[in-house]
């Protein structure tokens, strides 16, 4: 039987135990036993494919996987224990020294490291181009360019990239792409329909969407996903069977849940720009947004992060930072609870003012991670915070 998105998000369940249970069942071991010798040899030389150890293998990590590889439409996948895990862990598979990354601008802090400060000692470069000159790319492709890499929407500009056309290019000169998913989840877009090779999400974030637990993801091809898990099994990055079951189950909510902060996010966007302290607002299904149609092309609604600019800069971002008292500050995205977030000075404050300024990141620019609380009562923190 083919089901829709939702359907699978709550019906995909590893296989039943004898004790009938309709919810899964934790699985907390470390190991697993077997029949005999032969059991084991069949097993450590995958003739059978069974789990060993819960570092690489394990029911509960093996139902998110599905679960998210459906979703995807993705072959096969590899979790790992946070989102720069699976980031991390998928270019230091596919990468070697001597390759050369092309990849936007605009991309989470963490990985601008990776890419600036470590990639660098192991003789790996990086070239970075910038959204909205995606002509440019060709022209940047060098002799020894392994891979595309993109945040669609980015963070935290929330601009949206053509990975249709990003996806032509990679597969004309023979190059890995990879998108990282996170902002848009598997709910709202699917980059694999668009050319991406593998698809990374962090599931700390939407995927989660209560604030509880670390997760990350990377799906894709099979025979890509092989050399990654290799990685993985060998390297330690891993999911625990718990963060995995809570994984499992909350993506069972999350297209309910997405629709909601779509739905809030949006409200919000339109209330915000229409605001006399706002120099600009971002959102990717504001008609104002400047890839508006793309973002209607690629994405099913517009996410739940929201990002604008008082015109008061620097001083009017923290004193609207200091002011919120029904949302929360946190550095985090993607939770049931809305957050606000000052990038210049948190996620992104590593980065030079040069290159905060080349991604549009101001000293008066805030992200709004909205939330599933009632849009009324955000709104109300939100003014409340923007008369001062």
């Amino acid at each position: 039987m083919k089901t829709k998105f939702e359907t699978k998000a709550i019906r995909t369940q590893m296989e039943r135990s004898s004790f009938q249970e309709h919810s899964t069942p934790l699985h907390l071991t470390s190991s697993f036993v077997f029949e005999d010798a032969e059991d084991m040899r069949a097993s450590f030389t995958e003739e059978k494919q069974r789990n060993i150890y819960s570092r690489f293998s394990n029911p509960n990590t093996s139902e998110f996987i599905q679960k998210v590889c459906e979703m995807e439409g993705a072959e096969d996948g590899v979790a790992f224990a946070s989102g720069m895990g699976a980031v991390f862990g998928t270019f230091a598979t596919f990468l070697e020294a001597g390759d050369h990354v092309l990849s936007a601008r605009a991309i989470f802090g963490s990985t601008h490291t990776l890419f600036t400060n470590y990639f660098p000692k192991w003789n790996i470069q990086t070239t970075y181009f910038d959204t909205d000159q995606l002509d440019a790319v060709e022209t940047a492709i060098q002799k020894n360019t392994k891979c595309i890499y993109v945040e669609s929407p980015t963070n935290p500009g929330v601009e949206v990239i053509d990975l249709e056309k990003l996806g032509r290019i990679a597969k004309k000169h023979k190059l890995l792409f990879i998108v990282d998913n996170c902002f848009a989840t598997p709910y709202l877009q699917n980059p694999i329909d668009f050319g991406a090779d593998l698809v990374i999400h962090s599931a700390t974030k939407l995927m989660d969407g209560q604030g509880r637990v670390l997760g990350g993801i990377t799906v894709g091809k099979k025979d890509l996903i092989r050399q990654l898990y290799l990685f993985a099994r060998n390297t330690g990055a891993s999911l625990s069977p718990f963060n995995a079951w809570i994984l499992s189950k909350s993506l069972e909510t999350l297209a309910v849940r997405v629709d909601r902060h779509c739905e809030s996010a949006l409200e919000l966007a339109k209330r915000l720009e229409a605001h006399p302290e706002i120099k600009w607002v971002k959102y990717p299904f504001l008609p104002s947004h400047p890839q508006h149609e793309l973002a209607k092309k690629q994405m099913k609604q517009g996410g739940s992060i929201v990002s604008f600019e008082l015109k008061g800069g620097l001083k009017a971002g923290k004193t609207f930072i200091d002011a919120i008292q029904l949302c929360s500050r946190s550095a985090n995205l993607g939770d049931s609870r809305t957050i606000v977030t000052h990038p210049a000075s948190t996620t992104h404050s590593k980065l030079s003012k040069e290159a905060q300024l080349a991604v549009g990141i101001t000293g008066g620019m805030i992200r709004l991670s909205v939330g599933l609380e009632h849009v009324e009562d955000l709104w109300e923190d939100i003014q409340n915070a923007l008369k001062k």
